[in-house]
């Protein structure tokens, strides 16, 4: 009312720029001291949190999710972690798969430890969790960044190479069965449709990290129909990248190639087990599975976890284990969800470390703890 009255006994008044800012600024400031704009004024929003899939895994997965837990806290990461135990050797600890895959249909991301798979399962299945969680998620392709990090000492320096790897079918399909006694019949299946897919993913990847080359490793010489198939789609493929170079290698000569010349090779595509192989081989080229990150992608989800697998079940409890792999894939992926300063942070902290040499875990020649190398990178961050 009184703003009213106010706004009438100036009707008459001349009007001038001046006038008119004077006014607004009286009726702001009877606005901002009103009930109803305090009421309706919004409250300040907290910062939004990514929400992540956290799967533990087996062995030392558990000490390894610690230290990227206290990594991240240290720097205020703006993750929530939806932890869940998984694992087929401690089947009563377990939480189910399906729980495990809803969660991750639901966050889309997720960092995962090593799971351990047993040579036979308490229930007789042949699909083990990994299969499980692979087919039921479609993460046909599996990508390991195999590069060299300066303190570590390796026999060849500079190593820069990725291998990608189809891991939705091929000899891991769980396909077994006796077809009389004393007879096992495993099958292989590959696919057009799937091994087409793979190898564009592989060409796609090469395209947007400025790759040159691409390597199918195949053994299409022996296993002339399932092989051959792998390597035709390859080649065709090869022929819409006319900027990529294409070339194929056996299997058994990769592997000599790898350990003599690991710098021949750019970019390298492959079926289900011959990456399995290739991924360790090469980790160890690099200092070890403890030094390695890795992903699984799918069209919809992205899970990251170490790329050699081994779970390194032996240190249980020593606290001797290396994080560095584990802290790589946090690094990846904080930037795959759009944090990028975090994860150069993080990324840059531990190429710190490495590089000093000041904590070194046992598997780089050195006595520091697991805790004190994340000490060491928590202290190492750049704020």
């Amino acid at each position: 009312m009184f703003a009213l009255k106010a706004l009438k006994s100036i009707q008459n008044v001349p009007h001038s720029n001046h006038s008119f800012r004077i006014l607004n600024e009286f009726f702001r400031s009877l606005s901002l001291c009103s009930p109803s704009f305090q009421a309706s004024k919004p409250l300040p929003k907290a910062e939004s949190k990514v929400k992540c899939t956290l799967i533990p895994g087996d062995g030392v997965g558990p000490e390894l999710c610690v230290a990227v837990k206290e990594v991240f806290a240290a720097m205020s990461v703006p993750v929530e972690f939806e932890e869940l135990f998984l694992s087929e050797v401690n089947p009563s600890m377990s939480v189910p798969v399906e729980t495990v895959i809803e969660s991750i249909q639901r966050n889309g991301i997720a960092l995962k430890g090593i799971l351990s798979t047993p040579f036979s399962s308490s229930s007789g299945e042949l699909q083990t969790l990994n299969m499980k969680i692979r087919k039921q998620l479609d993460l046909y392709a599996n990508v390991v960044h195999v590069k060299s990090l300066p303190g570590i000492q390796t026999r060849h320096k500079d190593l820069d190479f990725i291998t990608i790897r189809e891991q939705t079918e091929g000899e891991y399909s769980a396909l077994e069965h006796e077809s009389v006694p004393g007879v096992i019949e495993c099958m292989k299946i590959v696919t057009e449709e799937k091994s087409r897919r793979i190898a564009k993913f592989a060409f796609d990847y090469a395209t947007k990290h400025g790759r040159k080359k691409v390597t199918a490793v195949h053994k299409a010489n022996i296993m002339k129909l399932s092989d051959g198939l792998f390597l035709k789609c390859c080649e065709e493929t090869a022929s819409l990248y006319p900027q990529l170079k294409f070339e194929h290698m056996i299997i058994d000569n990769t592997c000599m190639q790898m350990v003599s010349h690991p710098e021949k090779f750019d970019v390298m595509v492959m079926p289900n087990l011959y990456g399995n192989i290739i991924d360790n081989l090469a980790s160890g080229l690099a200092g070890g599975a403890g030094v390695v990150p890795g992903a699984s992608y799918s069209s919809d989800c992205v899970i990251y976890e170490p790329g050699a697998r081994h779970t390194f079940g032996e240190a249980v409890g020593k606290n001797i284990a290396n994080p560095t792999a584990m802290l790589l894939c946090a690094a990846k992926m904080l930037a795959h969800v759009n944090l990028p300063d975090y994860s150069q942070r993080l990324t840059n902290a531990l190429e710190t470390v490495i590089a000093s040499g000041k904590a070194r875990t046992r598997d780089l020649g050195g006595y520091a703890s697991t805790t004190d190398f994340t000490r060491a990178v928590i202290s190492s961050l750049a704020f």
